[in-house]
């Protein structure tokens, strides 16, 4: 049988191989470390984790990431294997011995006699002989390949950094507050007059919210990932540097906006939010790119009124990092559209965070291996966290991906909202705390069930699967 070619062998491409190797396909796995290093690694180990040893929390009912690491237990990831059994103590999260867990995944794809590793740089587009190709060549993919998928999707279609704004679950967005219009009432493609949310600030409010952008911390580049600041792309921090009415004639400007509940009182700034995903659960900060660190994000956008108690989807930031236009260049199975011998895995495809990438990955290699044996090849329910991820980052984006797709971590708001009870078996109103519990784990339920009747294995929740 002619074998599946895979080119990365990070998290993405190592979990593709094995897949692909599992189902009864050969594939060669094509990794350019030793011949040829790069800025981030420290050694020639396929999946080695280059930054944090974080899989992140590990409880499928209460959080997209574990119900995330469940789904992909249930089909054999060799990533979640490995690290279960490298597991290091940190509390409810999953994090790995990084230096253990790697080397187990090295000798398990070393030992697979379907396995062909194949230690050289794969230099511009694959060889056309090679029918099946899956490219996971991740956030530092080499310039001699990135300049090839440039010249076939299209020169804008390739992404060197991610200049991102927070975006935040619409849910958590307090609406006696804000208010929903567009500027000027200008309708939309769809005829929305009124398709962003508007956080209003008055001065003194506002003053002290540039006082907090100009005095908060700073993420510093690394010297490796030196980023241009573009005029449409500056942090919003960098604007507030360049004077302190800045902000207020950029993307905090408050004219063409009427707050319905004081009509006569214009706002001296406002933030505007835009939907990101089809969904309308998730909602992006406009012109709120930053390098603000983390933890400081948080405290000063809920500075903001109207996001008091906003919950995070992702924050946001800027630093080096390759990416495709993946909603406009790739199918529902992860295809280029323009040759669909190729298919793209892991953090090149616009995913964000090691399982994130192992498990678009996994994908990747299930869809290449059911095409090699001529067998159907379908996505996962979008109710799933598998789902959701190929979905959004191939479909989901609320633009087509024509501006405005960014990477993404997994998240509740990329599945299917699902009602929670209002009330427990006594009839007593539950408190928002136990319902927002209730509801996670309904979704995590429904998603494992879900997998299960699309994989055709057996119900993946129940007594010792919920640890």
């Amino acid at each position: 049988m002619t074998p599946v070619h895979v080119i990365g062998g990070g998290l993405a491409g190592s979990e593709a191989a094995w897949q692909i190797a599992e189902a009864g396909v050969p594939v060669v796995l094509h990794e350019m470390r030793p011949v040829r290093g790069t800025d981030a690694h420290q050694t020639d180990r396929l999946a080695e984790l280059v930054c944090s040893n974080s899989f992140r929390a590990d409880d499928w009912t209460g959080n997209a990431v574990g119900l995330l690491h469940a789904e992909m237990r249930a089909l054999g990831s060799i990533i979640m294997s490995a690290g279960d059994a490298h597991q290091v103590p940190a509390g409810g999260a999953l994090a790995v011995d990084r230096d253990g867990f790697a080397e187990a995944v090295t000798a398990r794809l070393e030992a697979h006699p379907l396995v062909t590793i194949a230690r050289e740089e794969v230099a511009g587009l694959p060889p056309a002989e090679w029918d099946s190709v899956i490219i996971a060549t991740g956030p530092l993919t080499s310039p001699a390949l990135a300049a090839a998928i440039l010249e076939l999707g299209g020169e804008d279609q390739l992404s060197f950094f991610d200049a991102i704004a927070p975006i935040l679950h619409f849910e958590s967005v307090n609406m006696d507050v804000a208010w929903r219009q567009s500027r000027y009432d200008k309708e939309g493609p769809g005829g929305d007059a009124a398709a962003y949310i508007n956080c209003p600030m008055d001065k003194d409010q506002y003053e002290a919210f540039i006082d907090a952008l100009l005095a908060g911390p700073k993420s510093e580049f690394k010297d490796w990932e030196h980023v241009p600041y573009f005029d449409g792309c500056l942090p919003i921090e960098v604007m507030a540097e360049r004077g302190r009415e800045t902000p207020r004639h950029g993307p905090m400007k408050p004219v063409g906006l009427t707050n319905p509940r004081d009509p006569l009182v214009k706002a001296h700034a406002i933030v505007q939010l835009r939907q990101d995903n089809a969904l309308g659960t998730l909602w992006n900060m406009v012109g709120f790119q930053t390098k603000l660190k983390h933890g400081a994000q948080t405290d000063i956008f809920r500075m903001i009124p109207g996001l008091e108690k906003a919950v995070f989807a992702r924050l946001g930031g800027l630093h080096r990092n390759t990416f495709i236009n993946s909603p406009r260049l790739l199918d529902g199975t992860l295809r280029m559209k323009a040759d669909p011998r190729l298919r793209f895995a892991g953090q090149v495809t616009g995913v964000e965070g090691y399982v994130e990438s192992a498990a678009v990955g996994l994908l990747a290699g299930r869809f290449a291996a059911a095409e090699r044996l001529g067998r159907p090849i379908s996505a996962p329910p979008a109710t799933t966290a598998m789902g959701a991820l190929v979905g959004h980052i191939t479909g989901g984006h609320l633009d087509g991906g024509k501006g405005s797709f960014q990477p993404m971590n997994i998240n509740y708001g990329l599945m299917p909202a699902i009602e929670p009870p209002k009330r427990d078996a006594e009839g007593n109103r539950l408190g928002s705390k136990e319902k927002t519990r209730l509801k996670k784990r309904a979704v995590g339920e429904r998603a494992l069930a879900d997998l299960a009747a699309w994989a055709q294995i057996p119900p993946l929740y129940g007594e010792g699967q919920a640890a």
